[in-house]
């Protein structure tokens, strides 16, 4: 069978284009210097027919080793390599196919998009054939369906380094519209202590690690700040693997109507109770703020959700609740292992979609009994992986009781790669779910952790 007749695995003819591959070597062996414009999109896979991707590997070889690549040259190369089946005259034909020197990418592109056209077929008849295969449960079924069309995904084309002179412009340009109030730094949380240190809010492409011991307000916190960009229009999504849909909406309604969280969870409702609860449902019903509940995610479920919210409804957080009850489909591996793959998917994630994540962990309980009790981030649970992968780490611990009772939670930023670190101090009152700026300090470890000490109420 000819080259051009191959066909795709479902039977049909793969498409493709002998023109454009053709032409694309033929610019090459005639102008070398060609290769940089394709040479950093088009790799020798893209290419249909066996002959011409052998041809691209050997031209590609001559240039980057410094040596000519004309079709003398590649034709030696060739049969140094022992490739009889390409011969002078199919080389000489390449040579004189009808090209213009101009429009070499444009041929490298139809190229590519032939390519890709031929992975979706051999892909879409892989998944087939998955619906079919026995021994798979469904989630294996997903997970593989999913692989296979990731890796279509990636690495479509590499990036080429860019120098710094050519960006210069516009970090001027970005500074002025800073300066001038034109632009925001970042997506305002809603906290002006937490915004001020992560420079003016959430960033696209940065994993932010909430962490604490149990019982702390992690998920709360996170909550508030998913809250306020929701109400400010800025879609955001909440996984929570710990706590059903209808326990979140429970903190939501006691959250946004101002309501003790008891008399909404208990049905005990004051008069006035419902008549906030009414105007809360109204501002409800319109926030982008989105809730999953499903357990033990792994890696795929996170990337499956977070594309599906980021393409239906634009958000801009994602919060994950929390990273150690994640699953994985490596059941083999170490548990540390597991959380290292997940960590640093999530780093990736943030950067392909470009949204701001916010995963939460749990801290080792050894941290408890040291002096002070002041978590660090060699507390982190599992894994040193997520304090390498974080852009930002905030560590939260109870401060102290202000004399109103409400709590003074000292929120650690303990790494932050684009701003300092040092601790701030918010103001948490359990009642109705709600977090602000504390209006107290901090107060000094032996007096905060004294305080605190004596203080059980679960927050």
């Amino acid at each position: 069978m000819q080259p051009h007749d191959a066909l795709a695995a479902d039977g049909t003819v793969a498409p493709w284009s002998p023109e454009a591959e053709t032409s694309v070597l033929g610019a090459l062996m005639l102008n070398n210097d060609l290769f940089d414009e394709v040479g950093d999109t088009l790799e020798a896979r893209h290419f249909h027919d066996p002959r011409n991707s052998k041809i691209f590997t050997t031209i590609a070889a001559q240039v980057i080793s410094g040596k000519p690549a004309d079709v003398v040259s590649v034709l030696v190369a060739l049969q140094e390599a022992g490739h009889a089946d390409i011969d002078l005259p199919y080389l000489n034909g390449i040579s004189q196919v009808s090209f213009s020197l101009s429009s070499v990418k444009r041929y490298a592109e139809v190229v590519l998009e032939r390519s890709m056209s031929r992975g979706l077929m051999d892909a879409a008849w892989e998944v087939r054939e998955l619906a079919v295969t026995p021994g798979l449960d469904s989630a294996e079924r997903l997970d593989q369906a999913q692989a296979k069309l990731q890796a279509l995904a990636v690495n479509r084309g590499r990036q080429a380094p860019v120098a710094v002179g050519d960006m210069a412009a516009a970090l001027c340009e970005r500074v002025e519209q800073l300066s001038r109030g034109e632009i925001e730094p970042g997506i305002r949380t809603g906290i002006p202590g937490l915004d001020k240190r992560l420079n003016g809010g959430l960033r696209p492409g940065k994993l932010i690690i909430l962490a604490a011991r149990p019982a702390v307000g992690k998920s709360s916190l996170a909550m508030q700040v998913a809250l306020n960009l929701a109400a400010d229009g800025v879609g955001a999504g909440f996984l929570s693997q710990e706590m059903p849909k209808a326990d979140l909406m429970d903190r939501i309604g006691a959250n946004t109507g101002r309501i003790f969280l008891d008399n909404i969870i208990t049905g005990q409702m004051r008069d006035q109770d419902w008549a906030r609860l009414t105007a809360a449902i109204d501002r409800m019903v319109k926030l982008p703020l989105f809730l999953d509940d499903q357990p033990a995610l792994t890696l795929a479920d996170i990337q499956a959700k977070a594309r599906a919210l980021v393409r239906q409804h634009g958000i801009k957080l994602l919060v994950l609740d929390y990273i150690q009850l994640c699953g994985s489909r490596k059941t083999n591996d170490k548990r540390h292992h597991q959380i290292e793959e997940i960590s640093r998917g999530l780093k990736a994630l943030a950067k392909q979609l470009g949204i701001t994540i916010i995963a939460l962990s749990q801290l080792n309980r050894g941290l408890e009994s040291r002096v002070g009790g002041k978590p660090q981030l060699s507390d982190l649970k599992e894994s040193g992986a997520i304090e390498e992968d974080a852009d930002v780490v905030m560590l939260l611990s109870l401060n102290h009781i202000a004399p109103h009772g409400g709590k003074v939670v000292e929120v650690d930023f303990a790494k932050n790669r684009q701003g300092r670190v040092g601790s701030v101090p918010l103001a948490f009152d359990g009642a109705y779910q709600h977090w602000t700026d504390s209006a107290e300090p901090l107060s000094t470890p032996d007096l905060g952790r004294r305080k605190a000490s004596h203080y059980t109420d679960d927050i």
